[in-house]
């Protein structure tokens, strides 16, 4: 028997000899409000499903107060923020809750968009694409295994050894999600040679080629700075509810990435512009 003709798991696709679309296409229209959905969604997520605790399914993460996980709560604070701090476990378990749900959305766009491209730039048409099932959880194993990877971290660079543990598991859980899970799932896990070289080459050298890879480089790097930025009000002897392990680097790696997300979008936006406006001078140089 003839050998069999090896196809890639993740598309099937069919040669096109003439694409409908350029190479360098990329849908930044959808891009845009995608981001803008996403980002606007995520901080909607730590602000106010937190506050949800009437859901009789969800008894288990109702706010319990427990005055040894907290700081001194006879100090003044915006109401605002008390269904945020009585329960730093609660208040991280739901912002996981929403993150599962927008991280799962988001990266299902990116794959699409980073399939879209490399098939555009090879001239070739996707026909349909391989079952997603497999893919969705080759990449929750891979952000599972990060969450420890992300918890030893953590504990190493000074969060509590032997208190405090769901705290620090939640906010590993929390990083993984938004620094793993979208690039897990577009480009699958970092195990084989292939794919090792794409992580290498987006997270270890910074090199990008795609506004796909900018835009989760960008997210990733400001998902941590807000973190490690997010520590300092800890340290501070205001003994405020809000500077409870581990909120203030919760939040602060979500404001990293909304910023980290609208400033790698902002950068794509100036290379769109330039890219049209030497498109149309090149036109209109043909046309002379």
């Amino acid at each position: 028997m003839g050998k069999k003709s090896k196809t890639k798991p993740a598309v099937v696709a069919q040669q096109n000899s003439s694409p409908a679309v350029p190479p360098d296409f990329f849908p930044f229209a959808r891009y845009t409000s995608i981001v803008g959905v996403h980002t606007t969604l995520l901080g909607f997520t730590a602000l106010f499903l937190p506050r949800t605790t009437d859901v009789p399914i969800l008894e288990f993460l109702k706010p319990t107060i427990d005055e040894s996980l907290l700081t001194s709560r006879d100090r003044p604070q915006h109401p605002f923020l008390d269904a945020l701090t009585q329960s730093p476990v609660a208040t991280l378990a739901w912002i996981c809750i929403g993150a599962v749900v927008l991280q799962r959305w988001w990266g299902g766009w990116v794959r699409s968009w980073s399939i879209d491209l490399a098939l555009q730039s090879a001239g070739i048409q996707r026909a349909a694409d391989s079952p997603k099932l497999a893919h969705l959880g080759s990449a929750g194993l891979t952000t599972a295994v990060f969450s420890a990877l992300f918890y030893t971290v953590i504990v190493l660079l000074g969060a509590p050894l032997l208190t405090h543990i769901p705290q620090t598991a939640l906010l590993a859980v929390l990083l993984a999600l938004l620094v793993v899970f979208p690039p897990a799932y577009t480009y699958g896990v970092p195990m084989t040679a292939e794919t090792s070289t794409v992580w290498v080459r987006i997270f270890v050298e910074f090199t990008i080629r795609t506004p796909i890879e900018r835009a989760l480089l960008y997210s990733a790097v400001g998902t941590l700075v807000g973190a490690w930025l997010g520590t300092i009000p800890i340290a501070l002897d205001w003994d405020r509810p809000w500077q409870a392990w581990p909120l203030t680097p919760a939040f602060g790696a979500i404001l990293g990435y909304i910023l980290a997300s609208l400033g790698a979008l902002t950068v794509t936006a100036i290379h769109f512009s330039a890219t049209e406006h030497l498109r149309s001078l090149s036109a209109k140089i043909k046309t002379n």
